[in-house]
């Protein structure tokens, strides 16, 4: 089983333009000892957005929340929508309207200007809004592909059922947005190895996860309180796994001198049995844990970043940041 080395969430809130209210729980270019981009490797940075309450905006039309046009180099952005409807155009053409469940996954590549606003329905008649970003970064052999964009209906995503340990039944599902579970592989397509997997648990028990045991290994808890391998968790955070060690990759069999290679550790979720009503003695209701798992493998190049822009030496930054302002930018 992959250990927990640490729970992070004490993030502080901030607005991204007018229209994400989120919580940076990573960012590549801080450097904590304890926390950075070799322990985040291929995940660059995670913007949660937490679910927030918009009135209706009556002046969509000119003044849309969100973020207008911005450039991005070098890696992809994905976000995914949790309860809202976000619209995205950018340069290379790309463009489209995102719904609760569904994915926008662009690759900056060689250089991008993009704009994220909140849709105009939802702009209309408001109501709750959230999100997760994520910047996933490209190796130096694929920094410069050509910007592209997919949308990933949340009818399209895989579906694989999460089963109770004890007794086999289901106790939630997971959609596969990148990677794979077992036999079944997820919507996106991917320039290296990593899974994404969206989670839902909605009845009492455990279930284990298997994940690659050469990658880095997150968890967003995005809605409501669970045991993950067996300590309380609740929404807003992020759990840190350890990185894998010699011992976690290579099994030696003491018997006849031969070496076995471990392909995937487990993680435990559980979801508590639901607490007595103290007025009625009855169960509560269940409601759903929603998780988002993100694991890869890392890329193990060196990260130079400064804003929107993640290149790998500092000769390459200054060269984006010149190509920006004489006009050249993504050519």
């Amino acid at each position: 089983m992959r250990a927990i080395k640490h729970i992070h969430s004490n993030k502080v809130p901030h607005w991204v333009g007018d229209g994400f209210y989120v919580k940076t729980l990573f960012n590549h270019l801080d450097n904590e000892a304890d926390f950075n981009y070799q322990h985040t490797d291929p995940f660059l940075l995670l913007d949660y957005g937490q679910p927030t309450t918009f009135t209706p905006n009556p002046n969509h039309e000119k003044e849309p929340h969100g973020i207008g046009q911005h450039p991005h180099k070098g890696f992809e952005t994905v976000t995914i929508a949790y309860a809202g409807e976000i619209s995205h155009a950018d340069s290379a053409g790309g463009c489209g309207i995102i719904k609760e469940g569904d994915v926008q996954w662009m690759t900056a590549g060689r250089g991008i200007m993009h704009e994220e606003f909140h849709s105009p329905d939802f702009s209309r008649r408001g109501g709750l809004f959230s999100m997760v970003q994520l910047w996933v970064n490209l190796p130096s052999a694929h920094k410069l592909t050509a910007p592209k964009y997919q949308t990933l209906k949340r009818a399209d995503l895989p579906i694989v059922d999460l089963s109770n340990i004890e007794n086999g039944h289901a106790i939630g599902q997971a959609r596969i947005i990148a990677g794979k579970w077992q036999y079944t592989t997820g919507a996106a397509s991917t320039f290296t190895p990593i899974n994404m997997w969206n989670i839902a648990l909605h009845s009492a028990g455990s279930t284990t996860l298997q994940v690659p045991n050469n990658h880095n290994i997150m968890i967003l808890v995005q809605e409501g309180t669970l045991l993950v391998n067996e300590k309380s968790v609740s929404a807003g955070s992020l759990i840190q796994f350890t990185a894998p060690t010699v011992t976690d990759i290579a099994i030696i069999d003491f018997d006849n001198g031969q070496s076995a290679t471990q392909v995937s550790d487990s993680i435990k979720l559980t979801y508590p049995e639901p607490a007595d009503d103290k007025l009625s003695g009855d169960k509560q209701a269940p409601s759903t844990v929603k998780l988002l798992l993100l694991s890869g493998e890392p890329i193990g190049e060196p990260v130079v970043g400064y804003g929107p822009f993640v290149m790998n030496t500092q000769a390459e930054l200054k060269q984006t940041f010149r190509d920006y302002q004489t006009g050249n930018f993504g050519k």
